[in-house]
């Protein structure tokens, strides 16, 4: 029976996510008596948005439960609960592995019990990633959209403006080499591939689909050509190879010699935190783009809060759920943490996000990350294998940096095999040609 749902996933994925809705969770009729929830999360300070919730409902009481991020850590964690049927009621899901969860058919479908009406709460693109046929699977809680951090003392120093278009990153980068041979505009991170990936959603590539039948088509025109567009950097000597957000990279960060960051909103913290010397001499200005006519964003990250098979408290869940991600003050604690550009609609404005900030020289450099999030393309999508995916990307980079190989040859080394590890899975996979 599992192995029949699994094929149906793949060979009408609407039918399937239909026939998930009955499955997962109990009807959450409620009846007598105090409810507990076991949540799973990685968040940093996140138990002030629970104490809160806690203190205002005795009914339904959240237990708190820290866990590891990554493929390795909380979800393989994850995993193994479900199919134990042990696992906690709430948990924390990235976009990009909630497909993998819906293959294990770990999630409940929330639509059953009213989540459809809070949509318009949320940021579409950002709502869409937990939506799949008629099923809502998951609630948004952040995300990460990009921008530009560049140092304005350097840039006014040399004469460089803040590029607008990625032919003017190109320029910027060979002045900036020029101006000083011991710096770079930034580096290109070849175990980082979500970085990767982000630029390639920003120029216009849609790697997955699904119609009947999922579609692969990571080696399309518009991720070539960002690709192309990065080797050609890297050949030239213009960017760094070396791995981003690591001790290598913060020391260049403070010395001077990485000039700017193509980094998401949670980024900010990262440069305050590791450095601090530089107060004052940052500012943020928008992603560059290939066509100026139509801006576009890119976004890094991003989380849901999902409920998973097996609570007996489906209702409940789903009630804490939506508050923890649009309640203003549960949201200003996560913004404390770190967590994140929240999911939820309008509510930066007001908040800890909605000023000015010393560090980046008084500039109110979120409003750059408000107008970035709006020209996400809400048309993202990801597979069950996109760890598998990410994994193969890394390898291919890094060999290219290391001088076998191209970033060309490493993103279509990642379509053959992403395309083969979906079938060894059984899906029913077609290559995009466009």
């Amino acid at each position: 029976m599992r192995r029949a749902l699994r094929l149906r996933f793949v060979i009408t994925v609407v039918a399937v996510l239909t026939a998930m809705t009955g499955c997962g969770g109990g009807d959450g009729g409620g009846g007598s008596g105090r409810v507990t929830l076991t949540f799973w999360t990685w968040v940093p300070g996140i138990e002030k948005s629970i104490d809160l919730w806690n203190s205002q409902n005795p009914d339904v009481q959240v237990e708190l439960e820290s866990i590891t991020a990554g493929v390795d850590g909380g979800y393989a964690k994850m995993f193994s609960a479900v199919k134990a049927g042990a696992a906690p009621d709430v948990a924390q899901v990235e976009y990009w592995e909630i497909p993998a969860f819906l293959l294990e058919q770990g999630l409940v479908e929330l639509g059953r019990y009213g989540a459809r009406q809070h949509a318009g709460e949320f940021v579409p693109w950002q709502w869409r990633q937990g939506v799949f046929g008629d099923g809502v699977y998951a609630i948004p809680q952040a995300s990460g959209p990009m921008a530009l951090y560049y140092r304005a003392d350097l840039f006014q120093k040399w004469g460089i403006e803040p590029p607008a278009t990625w032919d003017a990153y190109e320029r910027a980068a060979r002045r900036i080499r020029a101006a000083d041979p011991s710096a770079r505009i930034g580096t290109f991170p070849p175990a980082n591939s979500q970085w990767f990936v982000a630029l390639a959603w920003q120029a216009g590539a849609r790697w997955f689909g699904a119609d009947g039948r999922w579609s692969v088509g990571i080696d399309d025109a518009a991720t070539l050509r960002v690709a192309a567009y990065w080797d050609r950097l890297r050949r030239d000597g213009l960017i760094f190879t070396m791995p981003d957000v690591h001790t290598e990279w913060y020391k260049a960060v403070r010395d001077g010699k990485i000039v700017a960051w193509l980094g998401p909103q949670w980024g900010d913290a990262l440069l305050k935190g590791n450095a601090p010397n530089t107060a004052g001499k940052w500012r943020v200005a928008p992603m560059p783009q290939w066509d100026p006519a139509r801006p576009a964003s890119a976004n890094w990250g991003g989380s849901s809060t999902a409920v998973l098979r097996g609570t007996r408290h489906p209702r409940e869940a789903l009630r804490f759920a939506l508050w923890l991600n649009t309640d203003r003050r549960s949201v200003d604690h996560l913004i404390e943490g770190g967590y994140g550009w929240p999911a939820a609609a309008g509510i930066a404005r007001g908040s800890a996000l909605d000023r000015a900030d010393p560090f980046f020289g008084g500039q109110r450099y979120n409003d750059v990350f408000a107008e970035a999030d709006r020209h996400v393309d809400t048309g993202w999508r990801w597979v069950p294998t996109t760890a598998a995916m990410l994994d193969s990307l890394n390898i291919g980079f890094t060999d290219a940096a290391g001088g076998r190989g191209g970033f060309v040859e490493a993103v279509r080394a990642a379509q053959r095999s992403t395309v083969r590890d979906m079938r060894r899975k059984g899906l029913t996979v077609d290559e995009q040609r466009r």
